[in-house]
């Protein structure tokens, strides 16, 4: 992305506390499920599968793909969402680095490239 630094993280941060203010108990974890499940939905759409033969696909009952097509995507933990992209032709990459700046607690992101 493109633009001021810093940007992305402000971002970020007010997509975490828009989570936490809604009541998750991590909002972390759920803006990363958000991120994996919007990726989904987008080679989805960009492949032209109809629900049907995407639920086929991944490996998943239709109805359970139409929740997380619709943002109901709290049942479903971030290695399925990783699975489902997997099967959709991603390679999904996990880094593990130590901080720059010695907090005490990581974060966790997802970048698509």
């Amino acid at each position: 992305m493109r633009g001021r630094p810093g940007k992305r993280a402000n971002r970020r941060r007010s997509s975490i506390e828009l989570c936490a203010g809604l009541g998750y108990r991590a909002p972390e974890n759920m803006l990363v499920k958000a991120q994996l499940a919007s990726r989904i939905a987008e080679l989805l759409a960009e492949r032209g599968l109809t629900q049907t033969q995407a639920a086929t696909t991944l490996c998943m009952p239709q109805p359970n793909l139409s929740k997380m097509l619709r943002g109901q995507f709290r049942a479903f933990s971030e290695w399925k969402l990783m699975c489902c992209l997997l099967r959709l032709g991603q390679d999904v990459h996990i880094v593990i680095r130590p901080r720059k700046d010695q907090r005490r607690r990581g974060t966790i992101s997802v970048i698509f490239s």
